[in-house]
């Protein structure tokens, strides 16, 4: 099945994340990809204010990891400045995988092969406009198909 979302503007993006953030429960993971510039910190904004967080959520671009305390701990990663899967392991991701928190990772591709099996992949994708996004929510796992047609019905 097809689950993909037109977003008219950085607030209906942000909007989605929101959405998608009430829906998560402990152990999600949720994989963003898109070019720069696509709207993958806007989303991730929106599912930090979704899961309660009220702190400024910003890209971890040179952290990699930013850990928030809502509802769930969220970890937002951001992997673009990795040098490949085998750094990941310094970070110690499968205690984020597989922990008691939500984990949203910028850049996911990029270290594809370390990724859980289940997780929700999205794509964010700039479409016709300057502010509009074609984006794409492909589930690996039953839960994952579920949270995509909740969003998809939004």
């Amino acid at each position: 099945m097809d689950h993909t979302i037109i977003s008219e503007s950085p607030e209906k993006t942000h909007e989605l994340g929101r959405v998608l953030g009430g829906l998560l429960s402990a152990g999600d993971v949720i994989c963003l990809n898109g070019d720069l510039g696509a709207g993958k910190t806007r989303f991730a904004q929106g599912v930090a204010m979704g899961l309660g967080i009220r702190e400024n959520v910003t890209s971890p671009t040179f952290t990699l990891i930013n850990e928030y305390s809502g509802r769930l701990p969220f970890y937002h990663m951001d992997v673009y400045r990795l040098g490949g899967p085998g750094d990941m392991a310094d970070l110690g991701y499968e205690e984020y995988f597989y922990g008691p928190g939500v984990t949203l990772m910028e850049w996911a591709g990029l270290v594809e092969e370390l990724l859980p099996r289940e997780r929700l992949d999205i794509y964010i994708v700039a479409d016709d406009g300057e502010n509009q996004r074609k984006i794409q929510l492909l589930p690996r796992g039953e839960r994952y198909e579920k949270l995509a047609w909740e969003m998809s019905n939004f």
